[in-house]
């Protein structure tokens, strides 16, 4: 079965097998201002958007913590996402905490509404962790996209430092992420997408499972730098939530769909 447990520690062995090193995305901006270069040729950003559930990003982070490895986890400013427990957990394991900003949503469009959401949600957090680094909240749903607030406003002018949508060169880092509860969920997803994405299918860079990732990795067939997303609250070993989670992201699926064809 996909999305467990069982299939995620998988997953990290055998890309750790395959000599990937991980990074957090701050660490991958800090060597860009700095104009360094990583040790290793091939380079994991593991990236988390913890929208709901938030020990099992926890559960992540320790299984993570126990392989030595380190990933970015972003929070969005909801009681379903903010639980302060977690977060400081997270970053005492070692692993980067990041905002997961949705402010033009939370705000219906207006700029200005959501600047000040913005800079208070960030203080808020900043107050229990360090935060260099932020991430987009797609709210399918929504009719406002997120980003729209950097229209008018510049996150570096609060000491941030990056972006995903912003600061990542995917002509550089391909880009895998569970949107949908699929590793192609590129097809439904409304914003969790990149420019690059068609000149990866041509290229045959394309997976639906978390198996055929594995296998990619088996065969030396993995881009040798990705950025990976995950949302923690899909991956689960237990058979009653892990149903519901698959019959409930069908059904966001059937949504998104509809959003995109329109």
């Amino acid at each position: 079965m996909d999305f467990t447990i069982k299939a995620y520690n998988l997953l990290l062995y055998y890309l750790q097998n395959a000599d990937y090193s991980f990074s957090t995305f701050n660490e991958h901006r800090e060597l860009i201002i700095e104009s360094k270069s990583y040790n290793s040729p091939k380079q994991i950003i593991l990236r988390h958007d913890v929208d709901l559930l938030p020990y099992h990003s926890l559960r992540f982070a320790q299984i993570q913590a126990s392989k030595g490895i380190k990933g970015s986890y972003y929070f969005r400013a909801v009681p379903e996402s903010w639980n302060v427990e977690v977060i400081k957990q997270i970053s005492d394991l070692g692993h980067e905490v990041g905002y997961h900003y949705e402010t033009m949503d939370t705000a219906n469009g207006d700029i200005e509404k959501a600047w000040d959401q913005f800079r208070f949600h960030l203080e808020e957090l900043r107050k229990l962790v360090e935060v260099k680094t932020i991430c987009m909240h797609g709210s399918p749903r929504s009719k406002y996209d997120n980003k729209a607030i950097w229209d008018k406003y510049k996150y570096q002018d609060l000491d941030l430092i990056g972006e995903p949508y912003y600061d990542m060169d995917f002509d550089k880092f391909f880009y895998l992420t569970d949107t949908g509860r699929r590793w192609d969920g590129w097809k439904t997803s409304v914003r969790d997408k990149v420019p690059q994405q068609e000149k990866w299918n041509k290229e045959g860079l394309v997976f639906h499972s978390t198996d055929n990732i594995i296998n990619a990795t088996k065969q030396g067939k993995l881009p040798d730098k990705i950025m990976m997303t995950f949302h923690p609250q899909r991956w689960n070993d237990s058979s009653i939530p892990w149903i519901k989670e698959l019959v409930l992201q069908n059904a966001k699926n059937v949504v998104k769909r509809l959003i995109v064809k329109n």
